[in-house]
């Protein structure tokens, strides 16, 4: 990506951090998030363009805040600070930032006083998301205000020699309606930027990549039929051919019918695809097991298993790849604004293990790109769009969302009422608009009546949520009929279901998930 330009974020802890990255990134600009504290040496590495410094919890003034390098200012690149990343900024030129009289928070009404670069474009009355406690209370002379709100006469300021400019507000979130705008501008007429972050030339150049770094060994793929799986499939065989070898494992716990899609799917568009029927031996280990814990484990054993056992009888592979995305590498603040550089725990056990036992190195193609990237390159590499735009699905499968013990008799209770859901969330035309959709089974009976009878049978949850990177979620506002065709439909069709309720908890608190 060296050749590419390259724009900084520095992150001092903001919540919003992910999301100012996608924002870059949608502009065809290269972005990656950084330690706040990254040294300006390191940044100048690449061709860099610009910085943003994000918002963060802490106050500027407070015994242990997030610190950046001072020398960035030096580098002769555009830096755009947001909240935190404006106050920061500020002080470092002078600026005097104090606790603000009124807090802000939410929805705030910005007059622009002067629509110099940054705010080009922009209405001269707009509405901008607030979320802080302090605010720059006085400027040097040397600065320019741009644009202010009722409480904050300085919501928007540029620095007239060292091009550092400052909003108070977030346009990174989709509360502030001109935030498109205001990162074009910074991007483009600030920054300069060429727009040559293309996902046509991620491919060429991964691929590229993909044969120097593995030569003439060969690599083995652990395939679940997901598009991040499916999309390194389709690279690696582009890249390397006949020496990718993908495995596919039934564990017992997959979607209705859902085997049969992924070998039809993948035995004519993959040279090397391996199918082993595991489910069985899976599901027999499952039996009795309550705990979702246990359940977790159980399974990611097993597939360690089971997944080694064909690799090595393919003939120890020199490489194993992971469909790993940037949201499992990015760097997570601490509490002190530094980030910690290290792939999320639930992601890196099963793989650290299988490096381990297989001593493999670890290839992982999509580590850099969000997940609607992963789905761009996904249709640039011919892919269906079926699977491109398929839910995501929880590695221990159906396992996690049948609560309570795991038997052939409630997995297919629990696998027709999914079904259902999908279909008639893929017949309302709203598949693509939702980030999940699946059903869960509970390990609880429910008083009913059905005909002139009595009924005490099982329970079935509708969960469906909209999110963007599943950092945060929304349970979906789904129209009430179309509840009701679901309700009706699992219950009149699912034998041993008369209870269906829709969850409507949001992460966080909660999870997407019923673990």
């Amino acid at each position: 990506m060296a050749k590419h330009q390259f724009v900084a974020v520095l992150d001092f802890g903001s919540q919003y951090a992910q999301l100012i990255a996608r924002r870059i990134r949608e502009h065809s600009v290269y972005c990656e998030i950084r330690r706040c504290d990254t040294p300006a040496a390191e940044l100048k590495k690449k061709n860099l363009i610009g910085i943003v410094m994000t918002g963060g919890p802490r106050s500027v003034y407070a015994d242990g805040a997030p610190e950046a390098d001072p020398e960035i200012l030096k580098l002769g690149v555009p830096i755009l600070g947001i909240c935190y990343g404006m106050q920061l900024g500020c002080k470092y030129l002078g600026a005097e930032v104090k606790p603000a009289e009124s807090r802000e928070y939410g929805h705030v009404s910005l007059k622009v006083n002067e629509p110099e670069k940054l705010l080009a474009g922009v209405s001269e009355e707009t509405s901008v998301w607030m979320s802080h406690g302090d605010m720059v209370k006085e400027l040097p002379e040397y600065f320019v205000p741009l644009a202010s709100t009722p409480t904050c006469r300085f919501a928007a300021v540029k620095h007239k020699n060292s091009n550092f400019y400052g909003v108070q507000f977030h346009p990174e979130v989709h509360h502030t309606p001109d935030g498109r705008t205001i990162f074009r501008n910074f991007l483009y007429d600030i920054c300069g930027a060429a727009g040559d972050w293309k996902m046509e030339d991620f491919i060429n150049e991964e691929v590229e990549k993909l044969r120097r770094q593995i030569g003439d060994e060969s690599c083995v793929l652990g395939l679940s039929g997901g598009v991040d799986s499916t999309v390194v499939a389709m690279l690696l065989d582009r890249a390397i051919g006949e020496k990718l070898h993908c495995i596919f494992v039934d564990n017992g716990v997959l979607r209705q019918n859902e085997a049969g899609q992924v070998v039809n799917t993948f035995k004519s568009r993959l040279r090397n695809f391996h199918f082993i029927d595991a489910a069985d031996r899976f599901l027999d280990l499952l039996g009795g097991v309550s705990d979702q814990k246990k359940k977790r484990r159980i399974i990611g054993d097993e597939f360690i298993h089971t997944f080694m056992e064909k690799a090595r009888e393919l003939g120890a592979p020199h490489f194993l790849a992971q469909g790993t995305l940037y949201p499992d590498v990015i760097e997570t603040t601490n509490p002190h604004g530094g980030p910690t550089d290290q792939i999320k725990p639930h992601h890196n056990v099963l793989v650290r293990k299988l490096v381990e036992e297989l001593n493999v190195e670890l290839v992982e193609p999509l580590a850099g790109l969000f997940k609607d990237e992963v789905r761009q390159v996904g249709l640039k590499l011919g892919l269906p769009r079926d699977i491109v735009m398929r839910h995501p699905f929880p590695g221990p499968g159906l396992a996690v969302r049948c609560l309570g013990e795991v038997t052939r008799e409630r997995l297919a209770v629990l696998r027709q009422a999914d079904a259902i859901v999908y279909e008639e969330i893929k017949k309302a035309g709203l598949y693509e608009d939702v980030w999940q959709a699946f059903a869960v089974h509970l390990p609880v009976r429910s008083v009913g009546v059905m005909g002139d009878e009595g009924t005490y049978e099982n329970v079935i949850v509708i969960r469906v949520v909209e999110s963007v990177d599943a950092m945060t979620a929304d349970w979906a506002r789904l129209p009430y009929d179309l509840l009701q065709t679901m309700s009706s439909r699992i219950i009149n069709e699912v034998r041993g279901v008369n209870r269906v309720v829709y969850d409507i908890s949001q992460k966080p608190p909660s999870t997407i998930e019923w673990e």
